[in-house]
């Protein structure tokens, strides 16, 4: 298993990559779901989910998303149900893998290669609606909108939704 230091680092590099191009993570950091220290939060998730690649040998999917889910819940009040799961953790997994077979350079091109096809930052807005005396609803459904075209063949995430239980719903559409 590679131990440098050095290598270490461009693995957490790599996690970093993958958890900023993860759309659901961006638009509750953007949006403060995790409050207003959003910010902090997913860039002491990246530390974290390094660690737990780190002191869990032979990671599964399912325990990776399983991790995700929860840190998402904690941290920001959000449940993902996307779909987007799936398709990160397997990400870091593919990471994990190449860091731990010493495939540096192929590390490192993975990592280039989803700084460079990043997904557009995505805009969050509130849709107009009545005032507040006319409206009996206490849920309010938001808007996304990308900031520009994506190159990526990844959906845009669609619209973050309030359940009555107070938590932020983020769901694929149909």
């Amino acid at each position: 298993m590679a131990a440098s230091t050095a290598s270490r680092e461009l693995f957490t590099e790599g996690v970093r990559a993958v958890l900023r191009t993860w759309p659901v993570l961006q638009i509750a950091v953007d949006n403060g779901f995790g409050g207003v220290y959003g910010q902090q939060k997913a860039d002491w998730m990246v530390d974290v989910v390094q660690q737990y690649f780190h002191d869990n040998a032979d990671l599964q999917q399912y325990e990776v998303e399983d991790f995700l889910t929860q840190l998402m819940d904690q941290e920001f009040d959000t449940m993902v149900e996307d779909g987007s799961l799936p398709q990160v953790s397997a990400g870091l997994l593919q990471l994990f893998d190449q860091w731990q077979q010493g495939a540096l350079q192929q590390l490192q091109n993975t990592i280039q290669t989803l700084t460079h096809n990043k997904t557009p930052r995505a805009k969050v807005t509130a849709p107009p609606t009545q005032s507040d005396s006319e409206s009996g609803e206490e849920t309010q459904v938001m808007e996304c909108e990308e900031s520009r075209p994506s190159s990526s063949t990844i959906p845009p995430p669609p619209p973050p939704q309030d359940d009555e239980d107070g938590w932020t719903l983020v769901q694929r559409k149909k």
